[in-house]
């Protein structure tokens, strides 16, 4: 049971402390159109794009295991492409844009909420410091 409609929402505003890539990008099944070993992909309500979804692990060090990992919800008409790995990192950081958060109560009963995005990219780098000290004329 959803409680209202989709809610915009930051990438910092939902993971503050960055996430990372824990899986494939993968089509969503539409369970009411696939029948009889037919995969229908799912389109979203109000776009019509096709959704395709990503595990991420939040990189909340104060979350519990099993609170982790999140399913990412990609709106978009071809499959999207994660970014490259990064040499040294067991996983691969990523960034959203377009977000959206739908709260709803699930079926065992508790608040759960869906995120749902435009687009996925390799996280933005910070703009260099400024300088400090005179400079030379």
């Amino acid at each position: 049971m959803a409680l209202q409609g989709p809610i915009p929402v930051t990438f910092a505003m939902v993971f503050p402390h960055g996430c990372y890539i824990v899986g494939e990008v993968e089509p969503v099944k539409d369970f009411d159109a696939s029948a009889g070993g037919r995969f229908v992909q799912a389109r979203d309500k109000q776009t019509q794009e096709l959704v395709w979804q990503v595990a991420v692990m939040d990189g909340d060090p104060t979350l519990k295991p099993a609170q982790k990992t999140v399913a990412v919800k990609i709106l978009a008409p071809v499959q999207p492409v994660p970014p490259q790995p990064m040499p040294g990192l067991p996983f691969t950081p990523v960034e959203f844009d377009g977000m959206a958060v739908t709260p709803y109560v699930n079926a065992a009963g508790r608040l759960a909420y869906s995120i749902k995005v435009q687009q996925m990219h390799a996280p933005r780098q910070s703009a260099q410091p400024a300088k400090t000290g005179k400079e030379a004329a």
